[in-house]
């Protein structure tokens, strides 16, 4: 119901940018296929056009040669203007299907790329939480981004002119050996930029996905800078933040170069095989023609064949680049669907989900141990990551239906932890945490929504209107319900608002404050009704006033609800019915307000501080 929460990355963390997995070559091929088969038609007709255009494109050089051959034997000016009035009608023809095959392609690369968008936004959304802040929100916005970006340009611009392209190079070589064996096999064996080509091939895709991961690294920690920029400030981390800069922005110099140096070689050695060919076949026909074994006519066809074929040969080149580093793109885009940190994270994602419903809305949690993946989430409290072990030992809990329960303890005890496992959003190492003798994990979201919701300090608005925001969490609540949501809440400012539930939010629209920003948050989950709610300092955000009034707002809302708050503003642990005291990852503590003061123990020692 709210936005998932972001990893803020330590001061000195320099994201490596491959949290999320690449496709291989041979997955890539079949996503590719895949989606040339769901517009089969178009793609057909596409390489049917751009055959016949190359095929007029080849009689002008051949009656060019007829010509020759004419004039040399003595025929009239007759003779010379039918042909000349042929290759006019070819060279127009060839106009007319090279502009229509590029019609043809371009409609179908727009659609092909709003499937691969459309594609890659269902993959992002069913991405769990907890597969999200592993890979960081960099890597994912550079894949949904600049690399879909890449494969659109791709195929929309380079597909249809590397297509026409490649279509032409290969009917003119034809072409060649079809005039004469010898000569097309002197101007193939001249072609000197292919060894070059291949070169270039062989270390471009892995060029090109080296300097996407360097962009989302850099993207990943613009992004966690900006958004602690307070915190920056706060600690003094100026330096030490601008060094991390420094780094990721010399890890992109150090592969844009690699890219730049590839390009270097290959662009060189294209321009020469070019001109080579030519001559050679000029100069092998020329010694043919003086021993009476070939026709000038048959030369020059040939020579004016592998003339053309540098147009051709400029365009795959100019393209070829755009097209490995859209290919590298696309391996990143197509990596989402096979994201790994997602089944590890929650086993459930990858399995059918479970057809076993909560008997109850009791949650048991029983001999809970959790380790965070190589420390890609866990921090300690200096903002560095935590070691491969685990941060919860052995947690049990029993929360009974409509009890509310907080949930304190010192900065780094497991609270939030524990409640991402109360929520489903992780899975145990070891251990249970089911609602209703279910395991959450395992759940299916849909399931899941209406049993227990997260609601953390993060939170998002999404562009669109007030009803927008709001339906998200209820897709058919009517405009008494949201009215009401937000009324629990204490909303009160939206009743103010010009076009009231229909305000635009966002740029060019009415920008909500924090304080908005949470209020719709907490709105879309009374919308959602859940029986558990779970409260991660969900009203951190709000001065304490504002703070207040929600909390009471939501209390009437909440009334027979099972309540989890991690809190520490110490009076949601006074009005509580239980208190639950983390430390060092276990629950050392568990009992009313008032026992748990006159225990004087670790809440007491709390309670007194928090009270100065």
């Amino acid at each position: 119901m709210t936005a998932t929460t972001t990893r803020t990355a330590g001061a000195d963390d320099l994201p490596d940018g491959a949290a999320l997995p690449v496709a291989d070559a041979a997955t890539t091929r079949r996503a590719a296929r895949r989606l040339i088969r769901l517009d089969g038609r178009a793609f057909a007709l596409m390489l049917a056009l751009n055959a016949l255009a190359a095929g007029a494109g080849l009689v002008g050089p051949w009656l060019l040669g007829r010509i020759v051959d004419t004039v040399r034997n003595g025929g009239g000016v007759r003779t010379v203007d039918r042909l000349a009035l042929v290759i006019l009608v070819c060279a127009l023809a060839q106009l007319l299907l090279a502009r229509y095959a590029r019609y043809v392609g371009h409609r179908f690369g727009e659609r092909t790329v709003a499937r691969v968008r459309e594609q890659y936004v269902d993959r992002a959304l069913a991405l769990p939480a907890a597969a999200v802040e592993r890979a960081g929100t960099g890597d994912l916005t550079a894949r949904g981004t600049t690399d879909v970006t890449s494969v659109a340009r791709t195929l929309r611009d380079a597909a249809p002119e590397v297509f026409i392209a490649a279509a032409q190079a290969l009917f003119l070589l034809g072409a060649v050996v079809a005039l004469d064996p010898l000569l097309g096999l002197c101007g193939l064996g001249l072609l000197s930029g292919l060894p070059a080509v291949r070169w270039y091939l062989r270390r471009a895709h892995t060029a090109y996905l080296a300097e996407g991961a360097a962009t989302s690294a850099l993207a990943e920690l613009l992004a966690a800078t900006a958004a602690g920029a307070r915190t920056v400030e706060a600690l003094g981390l100026h330096e030490r933040r601008t060094a991390a800069g420094e780094r990721a922005v010399e890890r992109c110099r150090r592969t844009r170069t690699r890219t730049l140096f590839l390009r270097s070689v290959l662009l060189p050695a294209v321009e020469v095989s070019y001109v080579i060919p030519v001559v050679g076949v000029l100069l092998v026909g020329g010694a043919l023609h003086g021993r009476d074994g070939i026709s000038l006519g048959v030369v020059v066809s040939a020579a004016l064949y592998l003339r053309q074929l540098s147009e051709p040969m400029a365009t795959i080149l100019l393209w070829i680049e755009q097209v490995q580093s859209s290919g590298a793109a696309f391996a990143r885009v197509e990596g989402l669907g096979r994201t790994p940190a997602a089944t590890k994270a929650v086993p459930h994602r990858s399995a059918a989900p479970s057809p076993a419903l909560p008997a109850d809305d009791r949650i048991d949690v029983t001999a809970v141990h959790y380790a965070y993946d190589n420390g890609a989430v866990g921090r300690g409290p200096d903002g560095a990551p935590t070691p491969d072990r685990d941060v919860l030992h052995g947690v049990d809990l029993t929360i009974r239906p409509g009890e509310r329960i907080a949930l304190v303890g010192p900065s780094g005890a497991g609270k939030s932890t524990l409640g991402r496992l109360l929520a489903g959003i992780d899975a145990p190492r070891s251990g249970s945490v089911t609602v209703g003798r279910v395991p959450i994990a395992e759940l299916d979201p849909e399931v899941l929504r209406r049993q227990v919701v997260l609601v953390t300090q993060e939170h998002h608005v999404f562009l669109g209107t007030v009803r927008d925001n709001l339906r998200i969490a209820a897709p058919d609540a009517d405009d008494t319900a949201l009215c009401a949501a937000l009324a629990a809440v204490g909303a009160e400012w939206a009743k103010e608002l010009p076009a009231g539930l229909d305000t635009e939010l966002g740029a060019g629209g009415h920008r909500p404050d924090g304080t908005q920003s949470q209020q719709l948050a907490l709105a879309r989950v009374v919308l959602a009704d859940p029986h558990t709610l779970i409260l991660d300092e969900a009203t951190a955000l709000l001065d304490p006033r504002t703070a207040r009034h929600t909390e009471r707002a939501l209390a009437a809302v909440l009334k027979g609800r099972t309540v989890i708050a991690i809190a520490h503003r110490l009076h949601t642990a006074h009005d509580a019915d239980r208190v639950a005291v983390m430390e060092g990852g276990r629950l050392t503590e568990l009992g009313t307000h008032d026992d748990l003061v006159a225990t004087d123990g670790a809440y007491a020692a709390l309670w007194r501080s928090w009270h100065g």
